[in-house]
C-alpha cells in the first residue's frame, strides 16, 4: 500500500477490524456485481470508494429515463446507454484506481462459470429468479461466497452465502421451481429502499472479505420500510438442496 493509497482509506485503516492488513485486503480484491440496477448502482459505488481492487460488473440493459429514480450509477446524459458502460464511467470518477471491466451481454453458463471463479465474492443484484438460481449455482460449484439483495415496493431483503461453511445456499431458501410475477414495474418501489439493500450488500461482502462473515453467512435480513423495522432469520441448510447438499 502506497502512501496515496493509506491517506484515501485512512478513515477505514483506523478501523480496528480494518487496519492496513484488512485495506490491502480490498484493494486485492475481485468484486463480480451482476446488475447495474437499483441494487448494484449503490453497491458498485461504495465497494469502489472503499477500496475493491477491481471490479467486474454486468448488466446488457441500457439506461431508460425511469431508472433514473432509484439508479443513481447512471444520469440523466446516459438514457440509452449500456448500463454496464454508464457504471463502469461512473465508478472510474469516482476512484481511478478502481479496475473496471464491464460486461455488456448475458452470460451463459460457462461464462459466468469462468467470471465467477476470477472473483473472491459475488454480488447478485439481478430482479428475476432464473437468473438467481444460475448464479447460486454457479457459485457453489466454485466455492465462492454469494451476497444476494431484492428489493420491491417498500420491503427488502438481503443474505450472504459462503459455500463449504457448512451454511445454506440461496436454494435452500426458494425453491427452484418457485417463480414470481411481481416486478418493480408492476408494483413500483421506493427509491431508497434499494439503496438502503444495495448498500447493505457492499457492507457484507466488504466484511466478508476481510474474514468478519460469522454475522452474515446464512441470516436473512428483511427490512420494512413503512415500520423502520429490521428482522433476522437464520437460515437451515436444506440436508436434500438439489444445489449444495
Amino acid at each position: 500500500m502506497n502512501n496515496k493509497e493509506k491517506s484515501r482509506y485512512a478513515r477505514q485503516i483506523r478501523l480496528n477490524k480494518i487496519g492496513e492488513a484488512g485495506q490491502q485486503k480490498l484493494l486485492d480484491s475481485t468484486v463480480l456485481i451482476i446488475g447495474m440496477g437499483g441494487l448494484g448502482s449503490p453497491a458498485a459505488m461504495y465497494l469502489a470508494a472503499a477500496g475493491i481492487g477491481k471490479l467486474i460488473v454486468s448488466d446488457f440493459d441500457q439506461v431508460e429515463d425511469s431508472n433514473l429514480q432509484r439508479q443513481i450509477i447512471h444520469r440523466t446524459q446516459d438514457i440509452g446507454e449500456l448500463k454496464a458502460f454508464s457504471a463502469k464511467r461512473t465508478i472510474s470518477e469516482l476512484n481511478p484506481d478502481c479496475v473496471v471491466e464491464a460486461l455488456d451481454w448475458q452470460l451463459d453458463d460457462e461464462e459466468l462459470e469462468s467470471y465467477i471463479q476470477q472473483a473472491d465474492i459475488v454480488l447478485d443484484c439481478t430482479d428475476n429468479f432464473p437468473t438467481r438460481f444460475a448464479v447460486n449455482r454457479a457459485c457453489v460449484k466454485q466455492s465462492t461466497p454469494l451476497v444476494s439483495g431484492a428489493a420491491i415496493r417498500m420491503e427488502g431483503q438481503i443474505t450472504s452465502y459462503i459455500p463449504g461453511s457448512g451454511g445454506p445456499c440461496y436454494q435452500c431458501l426458494y425453491k427452484p421451481d418457485f417463480e414470481s410475477t411481481e416486478t418493480c414495474a408492476m408494483e413500483g418501489v421506493l427509491a431508497p429502499v434499494v439503496g438502503v439493500i444495495g448498500t447493505m450488500q457492499a457492507l457484507q461482502a466488504i466484511l466478508i472479505l476481510i474474514g468478519e462473515e460469522e454475522n452474515v453467512n446464512g441470516k436473512l435480513l428483511l427490512f420494512d420500510a413503512l415500520s423502520m423495522e429490521w428482522q433476522k432469520v437464520t437460515i437451515p441448510k436444506n440436508p436434500n438442496c438439489a444445489v449444495c447438499a
